[in-house]
């Protein structure tokens, strides 16, 4: 294809629709997924690389650390497997936490494209897995305790599955079905990306994704290098403190930015700990990139372009690059931390731009156990998210997840699957941080355990002792609290549940931002009204019954 054929409007519309086929595959994979935490929670991501293994676009159902972490997986596969190695019908599998999103229960998977014999893209999706074997708990002092560890493999050799990988598979996980299911859903949405793409290529000539690429990945990355020249150069800083396990952690950021480079350093970060709370510097990077990315310039394409100009560093064995066999099962108790200091160095000088603290890490609790009946084993994950943090432009949405963004789970469909019966959920008034704009609400769950067999309950909590905070003026939004009938257990701990006890759960709130002083008048009123405040609550805030 020639210079003179790769218009603007030509190079808009080839993107538009290499976008739009990410989009389609991924709910390919969706509909065909068996389990809830794919095809309800969205904790999936799928993304299309070029020939090179540059990343070119994602699925926009996808959670923004996979996305983050695809491209070292694709380059750890081609140093295993050449591209010379690699054959039409191909899938390649690992979950090794180093390579992959940081914990075991992600599983990543490569497909390669070929045009008839030359290799035009790579295909790739991440999607979580409740169950990978083992026992992974919160006490868990190494990563060998956490699971299997998929070494990278051909699960698929030249379209035809690889029977020993299945079969290792199968033999290490409880419910092989779900998670099996799940993985071939992924080989359809591969088989989708294929026909699709060939058919674009053949539409408009294209041998092969190149120029394409070349003009996609160049344009992003001049996008992001103005975004970032067009802010002060310096260095900004951001610390606070975290719960941790037995003792509180100190997270330290510094964001130098130096002409169209910025660079993000996490020195000073407590040092890794024999808790399954560490991140590895995979998921960090991840996270730090997809927060610069929001900020900075969240409009522009995410490729590897837009991540050229953005440098992320962390000292080898902090809390944020983990070194082998560092425990890694809850890397997001760390690791949800990334996005809430990078917006508080840059707040000075993006106050138009910035949002306060949310409710994260991400929580969530795992049940697990027999059926009273035929049903066998079940292994179930339910996601509570917290109250968002303020926005520069209005208040924190209630009960909405950040920096992960996975969806809620129907009640219905969890007491399906899971002998609970969800007796409560619903939000907590005054528990978002007072100011101009009001952080997000949290929300109140209580659930009820209803089989006869003993239920393992796992949670692994955060915000318990450090609230979110509140940013430029706003106040901190409220802790959570963590209840078996009636009396509280640690934020990191594994329950045994009979039938009848309850358990509560109250997420944190989102922080405020900018002053109390400032929020305006209906906007008080409409939270008396709608139960968010109460009478109380919003004299002490605002000085306003």
């Amino acid at each position: 294809m020639s210079e003179i054929e790769l218009n603007a409007v030509r190079l808009g519309l080839i993107w538009r629709r290499l976008d739009g086929i990410v989009d389609q595959v991924a709910e390919t994979f969706l509909r065909a997924a068996f389990s809830v935490v794919v095809r309800d929670n969205y904790d999936m991501a799928f993304s299309l690389f070029d020939a090179q293994g540059r990343q070119l676009t994602q699925s926009k159902r996808s959670i923004p650390s996979f996305l983050g972490t695809l491209p070292r997986t694709l380059a750890a596969v081609l140093e295993r497997f050449p591209r010379s190695q690699l054959a039409p019908g191909d899938v390649i599998i690992s979950n090794n936490a180093w390579i992959g999103t940081g914990h075991l229960n992600d599983i990543s998977m490569v497909h390669p494209i070929f045009r008839g014999d030359r290799l035009v893209a790579f295909a790739a999706s991440t999607a979580h897995t409740v169950d990978i074997g083992g026992a992974p708990s919160p006490s868990a002092r190494d990563c060998f305790e956490e699971g299997l560890c998929i070494p990278i493999c051909k699960i698929v050799v030249a379209g035809e599955d690889n029977a020993t990988v299945m079969d290792f598979l199968t033999e290490n996980l409880r419910q092989p079905g779900e998670t099996l299911g799940d993985i071939r859903a992924q080989f359809a949405a591969y088989r989708d990306c294929n026909a699709k793409l060939m058919a674009l290529m053949d539409e408009e000539s294209l041998h092969d994704l190149s120029p394409v690429a070349d003009e996609i990945i160049a344009r992003s990355e001049q996008s992001m290098r103005s975004a970032i020249a067009a802010l002060p150069d310096g260095e900004y800083g951001d610390g606070f403190d975290v719960d941790g396990v037995d003792y509180p952690l100190r997270i330290e950021c510094m964001v130098s930015i130096d002409g169209d480079q910025l660079t993000v350093d996490f020195a000073g970060t407590s040092g890794q700990v024999p808790w399954p709370i560490n991140s590895v510097l995979n998921y960090t990077q991840a996270y730090a990139r997809y927060a610069v990315k929001c900020l900075v310039d969240p409009d522009a394409p995410n490729n590897a372009g837009s991540l050229a100009p953005v440098h992320i560093t962390a000292p080898e064995g902090c809390l944020l690059n983990a070194v082998p066999p560092a425990p890694v099962w809850g890397r997001h108790l760390s690791g949800h931390y990334v996005p809430p200091a990078i917006f508080g160095a840059l707040a000075p000088i993006m106050q138009n731009n910035i949002v306060a603290e949310s409710g994260s890490p991400l929580w969530n609790v795992y049940f697990s156990g027999r059926h009273d009946d035929d049903r066998g084993n079940f292994v179930k994950m339910f996601f509570m998210n917290g109250g968002h943090g303020a926005r520069a432009n209005g208040d924190g949405p209630g009960c909405l997840s950040f920096p992960s963004n996975v969806s809620n789970q129907p009640i219905e469909a969890f007491e399906h699957q899971v002998p609970m019966l969800v007796r409560e959920k619903c939000f907590i008034a005054d528990s978002g941080g007072a100011g101009r704009f009001r952080g997000g609400n949290a929300q109140r769950l209580v659930f009820e355990a209803r089989a006869n067999n003993p239920i393992t309950m796992t949670i692994r909590h955060e915000r318990i002792h450090y609230p979110p905070r509140g940013l430029l003026g706003g106040k901190p939004g409220r802790a959570g609290i963590d209840q078996v009938n009636g009396q509280t257990i640690a934020a990191k701990s594994r329950t045994e549940l009979n039938k009848g006890d309850r358990v509560v759960f109250e997420t944190p709130g989102g922080g405020g931002l900018f002053a109390p002083s400032e929020r305006d008048g209906a906007s008080i009123r409409q939270d008396l009204e709608n139960g968010l405040t109460t009478p109380a609550a919003s004299r002490k805030s605002y000085g306003h019954e």
